[in-house]
């Protein structure tokens, strides 16, 4: 089924995920009342991976069958790379179920009235901060790097919580940086916003190096291809088995405020009885110790935790001022 769903999605654009049998109700709208909402007998969960999907269409099977268990509905797996699609899908009523990060689910919350209901959570924290990255220390680094289990840090960076250092982030004026896509929180949207702020102009003060993804940023600081990087917090991490003195090359130099996990968010057209009922498995799910590995597998997930809705209210300012509602 996921491999079928695969293949699905990739005939679409962005404007919605087309599967026949998703939903019994697509598109009803907001307008009836939650006792009157008629739950679908198929759901259609969608997944948006931090990095290079390949591997994820198998890992990610033994999730939709235990959800399909769990609930008495099959559920079907797509992945895909593209973020809108899969918000577009949520407001189409063409996928119920978003594993989406930040941007994406008060988006889907903004604009379709998704409710996020789980976030999460990394080594016990719920939200992260973008970094900064450099081959050029000399440069960016008011002191001198410390190494903190065998990465190297400047400027306050080493405290691993943002926002940190972003007093440097001036002097990345003219240079070449390696940015992720608008939908990427990490890769773009706080970066971005940070410069913003710092008084950049982000379309004419820095070069653009466009990458896919977070680990092909860190390569790009580390091969030399772009002077600063953007990624989450520990990228580095991603690409160390085949590039071992990564962290004493790429030193990470600021870290971004803090961004809200991505999380997981849920259709208005389920009815508030399934949709605790998702959310319950799904944590559930996280607590287990084949679930956990699962969905380590899948987004580096050690936890599915209750989702905090003010942590978006930041997301929300994030959109607005860089013109990505």
């Amino acid at each position: 089924m996921l491999k079928k769903s695969l293949s699905a999605l990739a005939l679409i654009g962005a404007a919605a995920i087309v599967l026949t049998g998703c939903s019994a109700n697509a598109g009803s709208g907001s307008s009836a009342s939650p006792e009157a909402v008629k739950d679908p007998t198929e759901l259609t969960l969608a997944l948006v991976p931090s990095q290079d999907q390949s591997g994820l269409v198998d890992t990610a099977a033994p999730l939709t069958d235990f959800l399909t268990k769990e609930l008495g509905i099959t559920v079907h797996g797509v992945v895909s790379k593209d973020y809108q699609a899969a918000v577009e899908a949520m407001g189409a009523g063409q996928a119920q179920i978003g594993f989406l990060p930040s941007l994406q689910l008060w988006q889907a919350s903004d604009k379709y009235g998704a409710k996020t209901v789980l976030q999460t959570e990394r080594n016990g924290n719920i939200s992260y901060p973008a970094q900064f990255m450099t081959n050029n220390p000399d440069k960016y680094c008011t002191d001198k790097p410390v190494e903190r289990d065998g990465k190297l840090f400047c400027n306050g960076a080493d405290a691993l919580k943002g926002p940190a250092g972003l007093d440097s982030i001036k002097k990345i004026k003219g240079a070449k940086v390696a940015v992720l896509g608008p939908g990427s929180p990490a890769g773009y949207i706080y970066p971005m916003l940070a410069l913003k702020e710092a008084g950049l102009n982000i379309d004419t003060d820095i070069n653009k190096l466009p990458v896919t993804a977070n680990d092909a940023s860190v390569l790009a600081v580390y091969n030399g291809d772009a002077e600063v990087g953007f990624s989450f917090w520990d990228a580095r991490d991603i690409v160390k088995k085949d590039t071992p003195d990564v962290g004493q090359k790429v030193v990470v130099f600021a870290l971004s405020q803090e961004i809200p996990n991505d999380g997981v968010t849920l259709s208005k057209d389920l009815s508030p009885k399934l949709q605790d009922k998702i959310a319950k498995a799904l944590a559930d799910y996280s607590n287990t110790e084949a679930g956990s590995k699962v969905l380590q597998s899948i987004y580096s997930i050690t936890k599915l935790a209750p989702a905090d809705p003010k942590s978006l209210d930041v997301v929300a300012r994030a959109a607005k001022t860089l013109g990505l509602q």
